[in-house]
């Protein structure tokens, strides 16, 4: 199938869609079929400032995904397709379309792109139940604290010990030096 010459307008669309693809940290495809004007203006505001969300001919899509180098999407480009740019935390946004999906069963998640490779529906809904990235980060530095924790307390450990034999081994000493002055000042007093 030849290219064929495409007009400014569709032109300035799959340039548009083309650094979207680009700009974003993942993008997910969805159906939106039945939704409403004032559905999708929700779907929007619960996505966030970050994700940006557009309806879009496939072809257009199509050509700009080949355009940005995003592979294994073109079986998804069938029936409306709106796209998902995320900007910022892909699990925010895979959260929100999974939530809005639940409450809405119109619309259909059908996949996407998350760091060039490209997820299937379920994939999007597994991302979505990974946990925000704060918390994730708070588990580490939870986990990197007892860890250290816990090596300090390692090599701590030996030095405790030798401390504690080093002073069983005075009191030994003491207590076999009392032992040894005492009997020689015994005999002392005899010999005179």
């Amino acid at each position: 199938m030849a290219d064929k010459p495409v007009r400014a307008d569709k032109a300035t669309a799959v340039a548009e869609l083309t650094e979207a693809f680009r700009d974003s940290s993942a993008t997910v495809l969805t159906e939106y079929r039945g939704l409403t004007v004032a559905q999708l203006k929700e779907l929007r505001r619960a996505l966030g400032r970050e994700t940006t969300y557009e309806v879009a001919k496939n072809t257009l899509a199509k050509r700009a995904a080949t355009d940005a180098g995003v592979s294994g999407l073109d079986d998804l480009f069938t029936g409306p397709t709106a796209l998902a740019f995320v900007g910022g935390d892909p699990v925010e946004a895979a959260k929100s379309l999974r939530d809005f999906a639940k409450a809405h069963p119109l619309l259909v998640i059908k996949g996407g792109v998350f760091e060039g490779r490209p997820m299937s529906a379920d994939d999007v809904k597994k991302l979505a139940d990974v946990e925000p990235r704060e918390v994730l980060l708070a588990k580490l530095a939870g986990g990197m604290k007892a860890s250290m924790s816990k090596a300090a307390a390692t090599f701590q450990a030996p030095l405790a010990q030798a401390v504690r034999l080093a002073a069983a081994l005075q009191d030994k000493r003491s207590a076999e030096g009392g032992a040894e002055a005492a009997p020689a000042e015994a005999e002392a007093p005899a010999e005179a």
